[in-house]
């Protein structure tokens, strides 16, 4: 089961990098409509609305790494001061919560997908793209998401529990609270 973990993170980290090389893509939509609208004196129609669409799988697709690194919000009030099995099993039912939302959001997105491709739904638009391509990441980060939540109980489970970066890699002081406790 480790070796399948380990593909399931490897994947969602393969997948993070791809994303955020997104943001130079909508950098560079902005700057295009910008340029061709105040120096050409000639707007695009396309410019603004993909930017807009190509953030949807930035942040969707950043999601079930970043919850494998613990770089989400978390109210660590209790697991703070919790040591062994408690943090163990806090961290458990955590990863299980968010394997649940993930699941639950993919029961309600894939419909949704479905619908829009069926519909032949566009964003109604002077450009008027179909919006179902911008859709389709939504369930599949939730699959993503529950996935990696599975994984790292798997690991939680196996004894190799993340540091506080959650990437046993990363080393433990390179984790977001040693970053907050340097400055």
């Amino acid at each position: 089961m480790l070796p399948l973990s380990r593909g399931i993170t490897t994947l969602n980290r393969g997948l993070f990098a791809a994303a955020k090389w997104l943001v130079y893509a909508i950098v560079l939509l902005m700057l295009w409509e910008v340029l061709s609208r105040y120096l050409l004196a000639a707007p695009t129609s396309w410019a603004p609305e993909l930017a807009t669409l190509a953030f949807g799988p930035f942040f969707l697709l950043g999601g079930p790494y970043l919850l494998h690194l613990g770089g989400h919000v978390a109210v660590d009030i209790v697991s703070a001061k919790a040591t062994g099995r408690l943090t163990t099993a806090l961290t458990l039912v955590g990863l299980f919560l968010a394997a649940a939302f993930g699941l639950i959001l993919l029961w309600f997105a894939a419909p949704l997908v479905w619908q829009s491709y069926s519909y032949g739904e566009t964003s109604y638009s002077a450009w008027n793209p179909p919006i179902w391509p911008a859709r389709l990441f939504l369930p599949l980060a939730a699959l993503l998401l529950t996935l990696q939540a599975l994984a790292d109980a798997v690991a939680v489970l196996h004894g190799n529990h993340p540091g506080p970066s959650g990437d046993p890699a990363v080393g433990a002081d390179t984790g977001p609270e040693t970053r907050m406790k340097a400055q």
